[in-house]
């Protein structure tokens, strides 16, 4: 891999990290190379907002080679929204860039006198003045920084309004919409006063055996574009199994209490791709292209339509059936920078807590938040990241807003992030992935639940079990994560329905290695306990391996009516497949020395 840019924002000076060989081996790239390069900064002390906190983008070994979905990169700090272990992972075309300029990564520390946008050009940085252009929403300020830029166009990666106050749901947009989500990252950007980065570059993107990789790419690309899997998403979206996830009992309903939901046909993929659908987009070299481009009824101009978390998160979720308006409140929340999947979930908190009459008029100044209005809704969506009025205490996050009306527990959350649109009452393997994850409950350490609807990697040991199974299918859910660590690592989006023997091979041609399928999979397992190790040392324990209490007690209606999730047999089963100590929720000194993880043990 190429060298890590390093910028002082206090002092604007400006460096290089050679990243040693052996990490690049041990980690390959992406999000398991960061937390090894992270490891010593991030800990208990250490206030994510504050400018010594750091803040790394990073490139894996494949990204950007026109190999299969590998137009990604990560973003890694420690998480201003869980306290913990903070990662997010964004498609598009600006990683790739970034790798053209020179650099596989990039090391912000630090904190600016006042706003700045950074710009790298083909090596070359420069940190300019941005205080015109904070208030700027995302898509706005790429165009002005673009405008600034003399020559070919920059790619631009920015924050918009909730970045700047630092909302623990605060995202980075790049690109046609596509963002870096989850865990507050937005944040930590905008803590540092700065308002976007631009890069720009023509360097050859470096693979260790150019003459192997390049047919192998072609091959996995050509059997990815006629995969039935792609084929579906290209054509419906990632809502494309929101129907299927209906009749299972796995899509949340009214904040996850209910299963039944009339109407809720009309917010599924089919039905945008019916009736709203105009177009696609695709991230580099993507041939998937699961982005949706709609045109509203009455509308001339186009847009980013919505993928499922923010269908559900501002559909079923809050008991809308509008995919237009749904469709609009994803754009709100993309233009001010804030998290879909948390805003919305958070939202159904608030609407939960006001039918209970925990929450009143008084408390919400006034407004009654009724489930399904339109309206509320999306007044509300404007308040929250200005921090206006009741919109500040949904700033803070479902946890947050829980704690201040002595309902936690009503909060559908794990560690502080907000819970994805999966119901592990519908396919029990997302309850250990939510329990487990190393940045709270998050779909995207592994999404497990294709597996629980038989998407089976056997070639990897992985059996398929029940979709409400239970203690059985804890080794598997391990096994799926260390894989979906390797993606996360390498970086490859989660739709490339690549075979395993696919990815090895990739990993050989472009790393110079001679690795095995147990070998790879030994790479994902050693960076999932790393994360691990990060999250311990920040005060992680088995107590924080737990489930909200709306998935503990059975759904009354739909398709998962009457099961209760056996999640401490689960965990228990889990542990021992992981290795990890059930009293205090760490990784063995045994396991670790397996996987070479021995020089953590004194640090820790």
């Amino acid at each position: 891999m190429q060298p890590i840019l390093t910028i002082d924002l206090t002092t604007g000076e400006t460096g290089v990290i050679e990243i040693p060989s052996d990490w690049q081996r041990d980690y390959l790239g992406g999000a398991s190379l960061a937390a090894r390069i992270l490891f010593d900064a991030i800990t208990l002390e250490l206030d994510p907002l504050s400018p010594e906190a750091p803040l790394l983008f990073l490139n894996g070994p494949l990204s950007g080679t026109s190999g299969p979905t590998v137009g990604r990169f990560v973003v890694c700090a420690k998480s201003p929204a869980t306290g913990l272990w903070g990662e997010s992972n964004c498609g598009g075309f600006w990683g790739v860039e970034l790798r053209k300029t020179g650099f596989d990564g990039l090391l912000l520390t630090g904190k600016s006198e006042g706003p700045v946008y950074l710009f790298v050009d083909d090596g070359e940085v420069d940190i300019r003045p941005a205080d015109h252009l904070w208030g700027q929403d995302t898509y706005t300020v790429q165009d002005s920084v673009n405008a600034e830029i003399k020559g070919r166009a920059a790619r631009v990666l920015g924050i918009g309004l909730a970045g700047e106050n630092l909302l623990p749901a605060a995202l980075l947009l790049a690109d046609h919409g596509r963002v870096a989500g989850r865990t507050g990252m937005g944040a930590v950007l905008g803590s540092k006063l700065v308002k976007a980065i631009a890069v720009r570059g023509s360097h050859p993107i470096p693979v260790a055996d150019a003459e192997g990789y390049d047919p192998l790419r072609s091959a996995a690309n050509r059997a990815l574009k006629t995969d039935n899997f792609t084929l579906t998403l290209r054509e419906l979206g990632s809502a494309s199994a929101a129907d299927y996830f209906d009749y299972l009992g796995e899509m949340p309903k009214k904040h996850f209490q209910s299963g039944v939901m009339e109407g809720v046909e009309r917010i599924s993929g089919a039905t945008i791709s019916e009736t709203i659908l105009v177009g696609y987009s695709a991230c580099h070299a993507c041939v998937v292209a699961c982005g949706r481009v709609v045109q509203l009824p009455g509308e001339k101009h186009k847009r980013k339509g919505p993928e499922y978390e923010t269908l559900m998160g501002f559909g079923s979720n809050l008991w809308i059936d509008d995919a237009a308006f749904v469709t609009r409140m994803g754009e709100i929340c993309d233009t001010y920078g804030m998290d879909s999947i948390s805003v919305s979930n958070t939202l159904g908190l608030a609407f939960t807590l006001f039918e209970l009459g925990i929450l009143t008029r008084e408390d919400t100044g006034g407004l009654a938040l009724e489930w399904g209005n339109h309206d509320i809704v999306e007044r509300l969506l404007h308040m929250i990241p200005a921090r206006e009025g009741f919109g500040a205490h949904l700033a803070e996050g479902a946890r947050a807003l829980g704690r201040r009306h002595a309902a936690e527990d009503r909060a559908v959350q794990v560690n502080g992030l907000e819970v994805a649109y999966h119901d592990p009452r519908g396919a029990s393997g997302m309850a250990l992935v939510y329990a487990t994850s190393p940045r709270g409950a998050c779909h995207n350490q592994s999404d497990y639940f294709l597996v629980d609807i038989g998407q089976v990697e056997d070639t990897l040991g992985m059996e398929f079990y029940e979709r409400q199974a239970g203690a059985e299918k804890a080794a598997n859910v391990a096994k799926h994560q260390d894989w979906r660590t390797i993606f996360n690592s390498l970086v490859i989006c989660y739709f490339g329905n690549v075979p395993p023997e696919t990815v090895l091979n990739l990993i050989n041609a472009a790393c110079g290695l001679d690795w095995t399928l147990e070998q790879m999979m030994l790479c994902g397992e050693r960076g999932w306990n790393l994360k691990r190790l990060i999250n311990n040392r920040l005060g992680l324990s088995r107590a924080n391996d737990t489930l909200p209490k709306a998935f503990l007690e059975p759904m009354p209606d739909g398709g998962s009516a009457g099961y209760i999730v056996p999640f401490e047999e689960m965990l228990l089963a889990y542990y021992a497949a992981r290795g990890w100590d059930w009293e205090t929720g760490r990784p063995s000194a045994a396991k670790l020395v397996e996987l070479g993880l021995k020089w953590t043990l004194e640090p820790l």
